[in-house]
């Protein structure tokens, strides 16, 4: 159990991954131009830019939703010191996001990401991203992550518990970073 003012485990394991993932969206941009930021190794895959701007746009219409269950939740008593539970849709949904892809899905179009946009607007709004999400998490500090429902933005057919919407943020970044690395590592990637 937290003590007064301190992150749950929970929140803490799932900070300390998207710390990692700053770092590790920091390495690979770092010394990168425009044209690498946005070459395509071929047309129906996506540049580096096209892979962080995939995550802004799934930001834009994620953390609404993340922000609105923590505020229910405070607001109607959805307060737990935890151990959480969570069910097996949503663990196996957090699994399957995790890099490499096991099973490849098409972004719906909402989630697609516009093409050819600079890389210091891209990083810049990432980066604004991540620290939301930080923020997220702290505002979720004694909130129920396990009986707490996050509504998903790609379909309303599902729910996760906020844990698991929390779990799948940091899976699908950890995914599209590793699509990112991909591309820098093609034989064909700019010099």
């Amino acid at each position: 159990m937290a003590q007064a003012g301190e992150l749950h485990a929970d929140l803490k394991s799932l900070q300390t991954q998207i710390e990692a993932l700053r770092k590790e969206a920091d390495e690979l941009l770092t010394g990168m131009s425009e044209a690498q930021f946005n070459w395509r190794p071929a047309p129906n895959r996506w540049s580096i830019g096209e892979c962080l701007e995939h995550l802004n746009v799934t930001a834009r219409l994620y953390w609404p939703l993340l922000a609105a269950a923590i505020n229910h939740a405070r607001a109607t008593g959805g307060m737990s010191p935890g151990p959480y539970k969570h069910g097996w849709l949503g663990n196996f949904l957090v699994r399957s996001a995790e890099p490499p892809p096991k099973m490849r899905f098409p972004a719906p179009r909402r989630f697609r990401p516009q093409t050819n946009l600079p890389l210091s607007q891209v990083v810049s709004q990432f980066d604004t991203f991540q620290e939301r999400l930080l923020d997220l998490m702290r505002d979720a500090n004694g909130v129920d992550l396990g009986r707490t429902k996050v509504q998903m933005p790609a379909t309303k057919l599902i729910q996760l518990t906020l844990g698991q919407a929390f779990g799948l943020v940091a899976a699908h970044q950890r995914r599209h970073l590793w699509q990112a690395r991909q591309v820098r590592e093609e034989p064909g990637f700019p010099k």
